[in-house]
């Protein structure tokens, strides 16, 4: 059964830093795209950052800049450093994989990790 298990969500104050993880077993995950999506109450689910498979990567204009996201192939995981946090940045972060070859037919999420931003 494949999972994607995040991790590194907390409280942080305005200003602060955290790194999340996603670590994905049971799909060769260097043929999936991989993605961070946010999600507050009530609101749909939003793209925070994507990664393809060969590294390029593309933001959410409001995290551009502050938050980075990249991909270790051996070790399954995908990170999005998260800077500069901002009260707007409270949410459920989720993590996507979308099989590159077929996303709309092949893909998977994660459980979701709160991060809550506040002083």
């Amino acid at each position: 059964q494949v999972q994607l298990v995040e991790s590194g969500g907390g409280l942080v104050q305005p200003g602060g830093s955290l790194r999340l993880s996603c670590t994905a077993s049971k799909i060769l995950f260097r043929l999936f795209v991989m993605g961070w999506y946010r999600q507050e109450p009530g609101n749909q689910r939003d793209l925070v950052a994507r990664i393809s498979t060969s590294g390029g990567t593309n933001y959410a204009d409001s995290v551009e800049g502050r938050f980075t996201i990249s991909r270790d192939n051996t070790a399954n995981t995908v990170y999005l450093q998260m800077n500069n946090l901002k009260p707007e940045d409270t949410a459920v972060y989720y993590c996507k994989a979308e099989l590159a070859a077929n996303p709309t037919a092949i893909n998977y999420w994660g459980q979701g990790t709160q991060v809550t931003v506040s002083s």
